[in-house]
């Protein structure tokens, strides 16, 4: 049960029902794509070292971060998705779900790969979501 839905039904001091509402779950300013974009910045650099060394050791250490990085991804992908964008976002912007649904894919594509063009397309999908994501708060 979201925040939102909770303090729907509040009670003034009289026991009377108070009806509440809000765009997203907080005030809006919490959300925010750079969140994604950060952790896909990491996800490149792990990429790139993996790539640059022979060390055994440090490419496994590299990859669970990598993969670790890649679910962050995602988790923040998903909170904007499903918290911050709302039906008349998806009205201005047709191809948002597309969007989002291709970003999330290719960041689990990044946890299979050290290919670093996999982690410049997720950083491209991320710069069209905080376009779109800057457009609606105009």
């Amino acid at each position: 049960m979201t925040l939102l839905s909770r303090i729907n039904h509040l009670l003034d001091s009289s026991g009377t029902a108070l009806t509440v509402s809000a765009h997203c779950d907080l005030p809006c300013g919490v959300y925010d794509p750079a969140q994604a974009r950060l952790e896909a910045q990491s996800v490149k650099a792990c990429m790139e070292k993996y790539n640059a060394s022979s060390d055994a050791d440090f490419k496994v250490r590299a990859t669970f971060i990598k993969e670790e990085r890649s679910d962050l991804v995602k988790h923040h992908l998903w909170v904007l998705w499903t918290d911050y964008f709302k039906p008349a976002h998806l009205e201005a912007h047709p191809d948002l779900h597309d969007l989002f649904w291709s970003a999330t894919k290719t960041a689990g594509d990044a946890k299979k790969t050290n290919d670093v063009v996999v982690a410049d397309k997720l950083l491209a999908e991320i710069d069209a979501i905080a376009e779109i994501f800057w457009d609606t708060k105009k």
